[in-house]
């Protein structure tokens, strides 16, 4: 037999989301709030094969999130009815069976902490041990009542004016002696106005068994659980701050830490200088000394050394080598590159597109489906016309390249090594090695033409 298992309760409707998605895939910054209990239980050193998460309401969503990022070891088990949490607890019974000790947490408590949850796994030796916390404000929380071998928990709603001073409060996590649990799991009633079966029961029942119950207190923060959106704001900023002091101690400057959001799986180094309003999403990750300007959105980028993003730039998926520069207000995607020293200016979009060594796109283009060699300039408003209407063709730009203001490559189309073009052309066909493509109407003068157009505006007004 096993030693130690953890049940993760997510199995509630979470009604007071108001929210079609289930309350347990709501985001805190770019992961779901499951994620992060998930993460402490396996960080505190339980193996996921040790971990059954209760699913229930929208429970389909919730196990296709579980089985798309977890692995293949972590359990799921499902209570088609939530006839209360006592219920969820007995509905998992063959699974838990098979442990020694069985700890219960619920699946919207995303601030615990792997440290303090090792802790209790390492000293609670009760038959039952009650998660509690000192609340500031015990509002209507059962308040915990503790005896000399023993604690029960009294309801609000049943609490003496006496006992509703107490501030040592239920979080509604426990852990059991399994032996002691299958002794009362099916003696719980639902004799009450919800017609539900309550896991605090089983203290009780504990207690009236002489059995050894106790309480073990975490710090009220870590305890907090989230019912509505207000909740998830501020669990949220919570985990958002120690994301930030983490990589604040580690070596990053932020101006303005409380302006910052970045995911907990992203990766920044020493020497990196967010500024105020910047979004790091996904696995992104920043190299040594970078500046990432303010108002820019990096997701799932992969940022060199030294490199500069200068401030409103749009990174998705892409890679910003070393020395790089990028912004204001461009927008990089779909796994485009800049290489070292390669610069993608002020109103610029890549799009699947590779920029070479020491090549320059500084201003109002597009580059898409586009490959470009080292030292190239891009003169200002020049697109690559990748898309006829069914497929996304492609541009080759070869080395040391000049192209004019307001090219446009009607793809697919190359432009060979020392090759340029006149500002102003529609490149429809390659462009020999050395060579300058011109590809625009012959301009025509009108003589007068001013003069009789100002007479026809005049005899209109007249």
């Amino acid at each position: 037999m096993k030693n130690l298992c953890v049940l993760v309760m997510a199995a509630g409707k979470g009604t007071r989301m108001k929210s079609a998605t289930p309350k347990v895939l709501h985001n805190i910054l770019d992961r779901p709030i499951i994620d992060y209990v998930l993460g402490c239980v396996v960080d505190a050193g339980v193996s996921p094969e040790d971990v059954a998460v209760l699913v229930g309401s929208g429970g389909e969503l919730v196990e296709k999130h579980l089985r798309e990022n977890f692995p293949k070891e972590l359990n799921i088990l499902w209570q088609r009815e939530q006839l209360g949490t006592g219920h969820a607890v007995k509905s998992a019974r063959e699974w838990w069976r098979n442990y020694k000790n069985l700890i219960v947490l619920n699946g919207d408590v995303p601030l615990i902490k792997p440290e303090s949850l090792e802790n209790f796994i390492n000293e609670f030796n009760n038959d039952c041990t009650v998660i509690s916390f000192n609340a500031q404000d015990p509002k209507q929380y059962g308040r915990i009542i503790r005896k000399e071998n023993s604690v029960s928990i009294v309801e609000y709603k049943d609490a003496s004016d006496e006992q509703r001073k107490i501030h040592e409060v239920n979080a509604g996590c426990y852990a059991f002696k399994v032996e002691a649990l299958a002794s009362v799991i099916d003696l719980i009633t639902n004799d009450n106005a919800q017609k539900e079966y309550y896991l605090p029961d089983a203290l009780a029942l504990m207690n009236e068994k002489g059995m050894s119950t106790g309480a073990f207190i975490f710090s009220e923060e870590e305890m907090q659980g989230i019912n509505n959106h207000s909740e998830l704001a501020e669990a949220t900023r919570v985990i958002n701050r120690r994301i930030n002091e983490k990589w604040l101690i580690e070596g990053v400057r932020m101006i303005d830490p409380d302006s910052v959001y970045i995911s907990p799986d992203a990766k920044l180094s020493r020497g990196v200088v967010v500024m105020p309003n910047v979004q790091i999403w996904g696995r992104t990750e920043v190299g040594e000394n970078s500046y990432i300007g303010s108002g820019s959105i990096l997701t799932n980028a992969k940022i060199g050394e030294n490199v500069q993003i200068i401030a409103y730039a749009v990174i998705e998926n892409s890679e910003l080598k070393n020395n790089s520069k990028a912004g204001p207000f461009c927008y990089i995607r779909e796994n485009s590159c800049l290489e070292e020293k390669a610069f993608a200016g002020k109103f610029v979009e890549l799009k699947k597109s590779h920029i070479g060594e020491n090549s320059k796109v500084p201003h109002l283009s597009y580059m898409g489906d586009a490959t470009l060699g080292h030292d190239v300039n891009i003169g200002a408003g020049s697109i690559t016309c990748n898309y006829d209407g069914q497929n996304k063709n492609k541009t080759f730009i070869g080395n040391n390249c000049f192209v004019g203001s307001d090219t446009m490559f009607v793809a697919p189309v190359e432009l060979a090594d020392g090759a340029a073009t006149a500002a102003g052309s529609v490149i429809t066909q390659s462009v020999p090695e050395d060579s300058l493509g011109v590809g625009r109407a012959r301009q025509t003068n009108i003589k007068g033409w001013s003069l009789l157009h100002n007479h026809l505006k005049k005899t209109e007004r007249g």
